[in-house]
């Protein structure tokens, strides 16, 4: 009888086990950009079982300039994706009813550079030059400074490489610090060859990264958007304490989606994602201020990316 009651107790525990995997809400997530130490978080949130202490089954999807976030989204092939707050809002009054449900960069990590041979030392420098801009959901605030400092010059497409400021294609080439800047200098040019245009030193500071999903998946899965946005806050919090671990997982999903992986270049990346994710008192959260979203619209308003601000208390699903 009483192997028989332990028989009995074992299999219920079981199922009960079983149950409790059968309930994973499953969740499509897609980032705004290749495999890189921009996601580290994500991987770690998924590679150390986060996702799932929260109750989540999360794919993690191919990224990149083919898979625009906006559009993957609208067309039903993700649930959840992160892109910059400013391609956001410009995409809420276009009709796409989104919502930010995290936001994690705090600051923004665009730059203009260009070589101080060019003579370029300030904004009013820019008119009548090429400037490379990227082709992607990054535009608004490279086209908000131009508009703001009046500039008249050819915007050029960039798609994939920085060789055409490199070779002298451009003048001026917008940048991540995190990325295509250190890319800049692992070709040869040092950093006291270049003029820097921070786009923080010019009223334009800004967060980018965000997590957002539409209005109609959060109604309906409120919970799993919370609790993604909460273990993915951890992920990172956990990526940020172990700084090696977390590169060889980069280094892993990046190997696996055929992008280029380069330690040193990963490394940078990763420490400036800590820079522009760190609020001011330290601390990591995923809190969109409405001071941030207000100075973000206005910019693109005065710019002509959108014709009227979104409501904020509609937008914001973060708190």
């Amino acid at each position: 009888m009483f192997f028989r009651i332990i028989l009995i107790f074992l299999t219920s525990f079981v199922i009960s086990v079983s149950g409790i995997t059968q309930e994973l809400t499953k969740l499509r997530y897609l980032p705004h950009w290749l495999a890189q130490a921009q996601f580290a978080g994500y991987y770690i949130a998924k590679e150390k079982g986060i996702y799932e202490k929260y109750g989540l089954d999360v794919e993690i999807q191919k990224g990149g300039p083919l898979y625009p976030s906006i559009r993957e989204l609208k067309n039903g092939k993700c649930d959840i994706v992160s892109m910059f707050l400013s391609g956001a809002i410009k995409a809420k009054n276009k009709g796409v009813v989104l919502v930010d449900i995290c936001q994690l960069s705090k600051r923004s990590a665009l730059m203009f550079i260009s070589k101080k041979k060019s003579g370029i030392t300030k904004p009013e420098d820019f008119n009548g030059k090429k400037i490379g801009v990227w082709r992607s959901d990054f535009q608004e605030l490279p086209c908000g400074f131009l508009k703001k400092y009046n500039i008249d010059a050819t915007i050029v497409p960039i798609t994939n490489t920085v060789n055409l400021f490199y070779y002298d294609g451009v003048d001026v080439l917008c940048v991540m610090w995190y990325n295509e800047y250190h890319q800049i200098l692992n070709f040869g040019i040092d950093y006291d060859e270049l003029d820097i245009f921070f786009f923080t030193n010019y009223g334009l500071n800004f967060p980018e990264d965000g997590i957002f999903c539409t209005e109609e998946f959060y109604k309906n899965n409120k919970k799993a958007c919370q609790d993604f946005a909460k273990a993915t806050l951890e992920g990172w919090k956990y990526a940020f304490e172990h700084e090696d671990e977390s590169l060889e997982l980069v280094i892993k999903y990046m190997q696996e989606a055929n992008v280029p992986a380069n330690i040193p270049h990963q490394k940078w990346m990763f420490n400036r994602m800590y820079d522009v994710y760190i609020s001011e008192n330290n601390k990591l959260n995923g809190e969109l201020l409405k001071e941030d979203f207000l100075k973000t619209a206005k910019i693109l308003l005065e710019s002509g990316k959108i014709n009227t601000i979104p409501d904020f208390d509609n937008f914001n699903k973060t708190k």
